[in-house]
């Protein structure tokens, strides 16, 4: 099974992007660091930069509640990135879908 992480990476690859997981693990702390607290995935296409936070739906709000809290979301928003949250949620069918939010 593929994590949020590993879907919305594919997601982002089909509408063009090229993307870097930029979560990292850290072995001795046993707990995974995401870029400036808050960012998982970062795409760039020609002309654009976009910053992607995945979770699961039912995790959505309390993160983008971290991002408007965050420290680092003024200078990103600066910078010109776009910013989305993606929720995953598994449908009775087995399949996901993906909800997602701009918090540019």
């Amino acid at each position: 099974m593929s994590s949020p992480t590993q879907r919305s990476k594919a997601h982002l690859e089909k509408q063009g992007y090229r993307v870097a997981i930029v979560e990292t693990w850290n072995h001795f702390t046993q707990r995974r660091h995401d870029l400036f607290g808050i960012i998982d995935l970062l795409a760039i296409r020609p002309g654009e930069t976009l910053a992607v936070q995945t979770t699961s739906a039912s995790n959505m709000s309390a993160r983008v509640k971290k991002i408007a809290e965050s420290d680092a979301i003024a200078d990103i928003r600066a910078a010109g990135w776009g910013f989305h949250v993606h929720g995953w949620k598994r449908g009775t069918n087995g399949r996901y879908t993906l909800r997602e939010v701009d918090v540019s």
